[in-house]
């Protein structure tokens, strides 16, 4: 395990490999995908869903989800089900490309109104964030203390890459979703979502190039550092903060000093019809379906950042610079203006870039298949795929999803739900969840709460809704009763 003091000799080459876990609107309410029950917690997985729902409202009052993922760090000796006193956590050994991974997003007084059986509309306040990191293959083990014992493991004559973006923001939004058409054997509703949004935290660090040389003196082996290009940036209200004025008096400030953003979401649901149809008619047999199948393209759009004063770009080494000049320029480091005054004596050209940048928002297409099986039982397969790259902007966040298939049992009142996913990192989660009248429950990863040395990835959910109706009564499917 790296101590505090040999990590702070070490920031230099932290800083090249973007090695750091980072604490980090993301709909990843896995269990209620594709649910007629969502109401207003379907709306950020697709505007469209909003329609088909047999509750007139719903009110989501409060709602809050995390999750998070990386093969850098390891947390040991800690589960949901035990104390964290015990706890520690150990940077990963050997050579290999790390990332980290996390987003957030709380749901404030979401609310959705169905105006008839055709419209509906939602609004409310989100508060999101994103946050990730990647960076080329290295080799590290957890007792290095000086930056030739870094470079003494294969770390030189290779490209030293990586890159982290972070975005993270306030948005109000309106929905509204209308049927198309409502034909005998199926039915097309579409939905459109616009936010305004306000950045209150952004940041990025781009390492494109960095190259170290070794050479023999004397019988010594020395590293050369040969050349670096690199950005990185921050948004400036974190420079409003001053540790002599009052919290709340830093939150107004830290808040006031940000840049707008907008974004958009798009949706269309095809519902195919029961093919059996009952003699018995019941209100809510309208919202009855074989199959659903949605397609979403979600946060199409941007926040953008005012750039902070310690931000700057990289050009190019001094001559001379060997691994003995970085522990001597970077040992006693203890701020980011401390960090970018050592940077004066060892890279050539500096420059401190001025006016806004912009983040891509997780721009993403959704492919959501839910399959009606019998009684109140239902399965449900989402696919998520990143679109935030074809963006012209060079600083984006993305989404972890990308294949979730989750079985369920639910009814107005009760759910249970079994999500199994794959991420875009190649991890396998099983997760859970329940619902309980106005309160969903949910986990990503079954592993946080019976593992103790899977923390470090997985996350969860709860939320509280209320809807309009009895309590106690439960709506089970009576497409299949037998005649009266």
């Amino acid at each position: 395990m790296v101590s505090l003091s040999s990590r702070t000799r070490l920031g230099w080459i932290f800083f090249l490999l973007v090695v750091t876990q980072i604490p980090a609107k993301s709909q990843n309410y896995y269990g209620i995908q594709g649910s007629s029950y969502a109401g207003s917690l379907g709306i950020g997985n697709n505007p469209a869903s909003m329609v088909n729902t047999p509750f007139s409202w719903d009110v989501d009052i409060l709602s809050f989800q995390t999750k998070y993922a990386t093969n850098a760090v390891q947390v040991k000796n800690y589960s949901l089900l035990s104390s964290p006193q015990q706890s520690q956590y150990i940077f990963e050994d050997g050579d290999y490309r790390r990332f980290g991974y996390a987003d957030f997003n709380a749901n404030i007084l979401n609310a959705r109104i169905a105006l008839n059986r055709r419209q509906a509309i939602g609004f409310g306040m989100n508060v999101r964030g994103y946050a990730h990191l990647i960076t080329a293959p290295y080799n590290f083990i957890d007792t290095l203390s000086t930056t030739r014992d870094f470079f003494n493991l294969g770390n030189y004559g290779r490209r030293v890459q990586g890159d982290m973006n972070n975005s993270s923001w306030i948005e109000l939004f309106a929905s509204y979703g209308q049927t198309i058409w409502d034909r005998p054997t199926n039915r097309l509703n579409a939905g459109i979502t616009m936010k305004v949004s306000r950045g209150f935290s952004g940041a990025y660090i781009d390492l494109r190039e960095g190259r170290v040389g070794r050479a023999r003196h004397d019988n010594n082996v020395v590293y050369t550092m040969e050349d670096i290009s690199a950005e990185y940036g921050y948004s400036a209200n974190y420079d409003a903060w001053d540790k002599e004025k009052s919290s709340t008096q830093n939150l107004r400030n830290f808040v006031t000093d940000t840049r707008g953003g907008f974004s958009f979401d798009l949706g269309v649901e095809y519902i195919i019809k029961p093919r059996i149809i009952p003699t018995v008619f019941d209100e809510d047999m309208y919202y009855d379906y074989d199959w659903k199948i949605g397609l979403s393209i979600l946060d199409i759009g941007f926040n953008q950042y005012k750039y902070g004063e310690q931000s700057r770009q990289l050009n190019g080494f001094h001559e001379n610079i060997t691994d003995s000049v970085i522990d001597e320029k970077f040992l006693y480091v203890g701020s980011f203006e401390a960090f970018n005054d050592s940077l004066q004596g060892v890279v050539r050209n500096i420059r401190r870039p001025n006016g806004l940048f912009r983040v891509t928002n997780p721009t993403r297409m959704v492919l959501n298949v839910d399959r009606f099986l019998f009684d109140a039982f239902f399965v449900n397969a989402n696919l998520s795929v990143n679109l935030s790259s074809l963006s012209n902007h060079q600083w984006r966040v993305t989404e972890l999803n990308m294949l979730t298939i989750t079985p369920r049992w639910e009814t107005r009142f009760w759910g249970a739900y079994l999500p199994v996913q794959l991420n875009t990192k190649s991890q396998f989660w099983v997760g859970g969840a329940v619902k309980a009248g106005p309160l969903l429950i949910g986990i990503h990863n079954w592993a946080n709460l019976f593992s103790k040395n899977k923390m470090a990835n997985g996350g969860g959910y709860i939320a509280l809704v209320l809807r309009p109706g009895k309590l106690t009564p439960k709506k089970l499917d009576k497409r299949l009763d037998c005649p009266k």
